[in-house]
């Protein structure tokens, strides 16, 4: 039996829409890793290992606290310390893997659920290419339906490029055959980013995960440094950079749910 963890295949888009217009889009794959399949994955594929190096590769100290203990149970915590009341439900991560014991991701969701299959909690976990992670925890609204639609305002410096003082809106199809999230980034006076990332699921097999690597050759270096790429583009067409704040005192920030 394969479990709830899966890999979906698809593409990213960003696009800037103020003061200057600029467009990037590139081809993707991630992993949906239900956090009690892991081990099991580690035994079951060849391809795909936790905490050692393989052709694909999870380690927990990529994520969350790295001396706080199991991943799971962190997770957890965060949604009781958030007054909610997890049941020992399934909490799926929706990741990029190491590829060849590199990895970084700019955003990793955590999708956590009730034993009954509905969803709790999401939290967002964004990472910086300083060093630097932060992450959103916004509860699920009761009854809430698909797509998901949820807000949190911008706590953590991401691009050079965009300001603070901004509004993430999130709408959110989670992952069955297929997935999709969708993030508009707002200031005051209207939308200034928009990011989609649609993919469809496979299997999570090692045939998969091999067709993965060949279709997707160095993922994750290109995804760092198509970051670093676009920065100068956006550079070129006039858009200064903006000071880097004082990271927040709290590793997360805990929004209200979204109510329409």
């Amino acid at each position: 039996m394969d479990g709830a963890s899966a890999l979906y295949a698809g593409e990213v888009m960003h696009v800037r829409l103020k003061p200057r217009r600029h467009r990037l889009a590139y081809r993707l794959f991630s992993l949906l890793l239900d956090l009690d399949e892991i081990d099991g994955l580690n035994r079951r594929l060849r391809l795909f290992s936790r905490g050692r190096f393989n052709l694909f590769s999870f380690h927990d100290r990529d994520y969350a606290d790295p001396a706080a203990g199991p991943l799971k149970a962190q997770v957890e915590r965060l949604l009781v310390a958030a007054g909610l009341e997890p049941d020992g439900g399934p909490i799926r991560l929706l990741t990029l893997p190491r590829l060849a014991g590199y990895a970084f991701n700019p955003l990793s969701v955590y999708f956590c659920h009730r034993r009954d299959g509905s969803l709790l909690a999401l939290l967002y976990e964004v990472n910086n290419t300083f060093g630097q992670r932060h992450s959103y925890l916004i509860p699920v609204a009761p009854g809430e339906g698909t797509p998901l639609r949820q807000k949190a305002e911008k706590r953590f410096y991401v691009s050079p490029f965009m300001d603070m003082g901004l509004t993430y809106a999130f709408r959110i199809h989670p992952p069955g055959e297929d997935l999709r999230i969708a993030i508009l980034a707002s200031d005051a006076e209207g939308p200034v980013l928009s990011a989609v990332h649609s993919a469809t699921r496979r299997p999570l097999n090692d045939r998969e995960l091999l067709r993965a690597a060949l279709a997707y050759p160095l993922l994750t270096l290109k995804v760092i440094a198509g970051i670093h790429w676009e920065a100068l583009f956006i550079w070129a067409k006039g858009i200064g950079l903006r000071p880097r704040p004082k990271a927040p005192d709290a590793p997360v920030t805990v929004s209200p749910a979204h109510r329409h």
